[in-house]
């Protein structure tokens, strides 16, 4: 059995109670209790959630966790000594502990971050690497494992930790299974990009949305303005001064960001080779392709595709 303590405090996120579902489906899929949970706060009894109701609790003491995962929350809120104290302690007896979203930030408040790789909801990420400079602080990552504390990014990335979880302790078939019934992909990869181009640039017309579409789908072809131009039903010159009036930069600028964007999917989600990848995403060579990475990331391909398969 795996006893796995999630860590709550007053207006805490309510979606990561999504992870409840994760474990109780691997109990099933597993044909036997292998998790109980139980909620865990300070002071024990009725804690808010982000959604006005509240949810039980039992008060921090010494019984032993397999597991303890500190909850999120929409804002940064300071961190208790109670909070700090418990985690100190369980620091040196605890299987796993793990975080999502700010509670990133209680861990790196008991130091149990300090010279380890971690990440957060991107946009609470430049507040905990200014605050906790000795941690190393991975933005665009769906979630981190290093050693036992595992940290990951918010709102639904709470589900992508509970399933890399549940795949280290019963392997990728109950993961699958419970992925599954969860009616999710089985699950993103821990390197996996927080951000998508398309929601970025956010075009305001339809014509300037069919155009990215229909780069999005034909990234091997050549994408130049005047093919663009006429997906959008403009002339060149209008459709270049339209896109860069409503997503802010240029049409090849956005396309090169679509084309990283594909092969960093394509790295996270199987084991082409770099040569493979560069094709299939338009790029046409590796070289062309490390460029345009080390421009986006500041890292070549090779770099973070090892990264990807060892997070």
């Amino acid at each position: 059995m795996h006893p796995i303590g999630l860590i709550v405090y007053p207006g805490f996120q309510v979606l990561g109670l999504a992870m409840c579902a994760t474990f109780e489906l691997a109990n099933s899929a597993a044909d036997e209790p292998v998790y109980s949970l139980q909620l865990l706060s300070e002071t024990g009894g009725l804690v808010a959630t982000s959604a006005g109701f509240a949810v039980e609790t039992t008060a921090f003491d010494q019984r032993p966790f397999d597991t303890l995962l500190v909850m999120g929350d929409n804002v940064i809120r300071p961190v208790s000594a109670g909070l700090v104290a418990f985690l100190r302690r369980a620091g040196q007896r605890t299987r796993r502990l793990g975080s999502i979203c700010t509670g990133a930030i209680a861990l790196a408040e008991a130091g149990l971050l300090d010279g380890r790789r971690a990440t957060t909801h991107w946009c609470h990420a430049a507040s905990l690497q200014r605050t906790y400079p000795k941690v190393k602080v991975e933005e665009d990552r769906i979630f981190i494992n290093d050693g036992h504390i595992w940290t990951a990014a918010g709102m639904s990335a709470c589900v992508d930790l509970a399933l890399a979880l549940v795949e280290m302790d019963l392997g990728a078939d109950v993961a699958r299974r419970v992925a599954r019934q969860l009616v999710v992909y089985h699950r993103r990869a821990g390197g996996q990009s927080q951000f998508s181009v398309m929601l970025e640039l956010q075009p305001k017309t339809d014509r300037v949305q069919a155009a990215l579409t229909y780069a999005r789908q034909n990234l091997k072809s050549a994408l130049s303005v005047e093919e663009l131009a006429n997906a959008a039903n403009l002339s060149p010159r209008q459709f270049s001064r339209v896109f860069h009036a409503e997503t802010g930069q240029s049409p090849a600028k956005a396309i090169e960001r679509l084309r990283v964007e594909s092969a960093r999917l394509m790295m996270e989600t199987g084991r082409h080779s770099i040569d493979v990848v560069a094709t299939d995403s338009g790029f046409g060579d590796r070289e062309r392709m490390r460029r345009a990475f080390i421009r986006a990331f500041g890292q070549p391909p090779q770099v973070i595709q090892r990264a990807n398969r060892d997070g």
